[in-house]
């Protein structure tokens, strides 16, 4: 029976590692697939992880018809016996929808990667629909940690190594450097106070504070 799987977790957390050794996996026994990804950090047309593993995939666009897509392949004499699906907090839910019928009406099997929540602690839109519609979903056991060395569980963008909490729910920043926009995963507790190492190493915050107050500058 082919399955929509959801595999979900903050950033650096192994997703498109995990979505690329997938791929060798199902090749490897003679599978026939389709890579597919969005605004990928090597750029379009690539999935690639931060590992520096990459391969070549179909970039998916606002007006991207996996449907369409998948059918005109087989249509065309291709054999399909899966999609990799990366980055799927992306894509929105009518393109969720259009993942989902295949599995259903042609029996392929869909393997989705993508975090959850948005620097807001908000759904993504793909990532919401794949939740009601995916057979299973499945949490990524690589924890990535905070600054602070606790599980970090909430993704934070910065502008300058400043937390921001308003803005466009989509920007693509760079993770490897101290670029204007950034993002950075964060515990709860650091999230909420808008705590990111930057802040943290300015203020010389102390990683374990007391319950009842926050740590003094020196």
């Amino acid at each position: 029976m082919a399955e929509l799987v959801f595999f979900s977790g903050t950033m650096d957390c192994g997703k498109s590692t995990l979505a690329l050794q997938t791929d060798h996996n199902h090749a490897a026994r003679g599978r026939a697939g389709i890579v597919f990804s969005r605004l990928d950090r090597a750029g379009e047309d690539t999935l690639s992880s931060r590992l520096g593993l990459k391969v070549p995939a179909v970039e998916v666009g606002a007006g991207t018809d996996f449907w369409q897509h998948v059918t005109d392949a087989l249509a065309g004499g291709a054999r399909v016996d899966y999609l990799i699906c990366d980055e799927a907090q992306f894509y929105s839910r009518e393109q969720v929808d259009q993942l989902a019928a295949i599995v259903d009406d042609l029996g392929i099997d869909v393997f989705a990667f993508g975090i959850l929540t948005d620097f807001r602690t908000a759904l993504f839109p793909g990532s919401q629909r794949l939740v009601e519609l995916a057979d299973r979903m499945q949490v990524l056991q690589v924890e990535a940690l905070c600054w602070c060395g606790r599980r970090g569980t909430h993704n934070a963008r910065t502008i300058n190594g400043e937390m921001v909490v308003e803005g466009e729910q989509v920007v693509v920043g760079d993770t490897f450097s101290a670029d204007v926009v950034a993002y950075e995963v964060l515990c709860r507790r650091h999230h909420r106070r808008r705590a990111t190492a930057h802040t943290a190493k300015a203020a010389h915050m102390s990683p374990t504070p007391l319950p009842f107050d926050e740590p003094a500058s020196a």
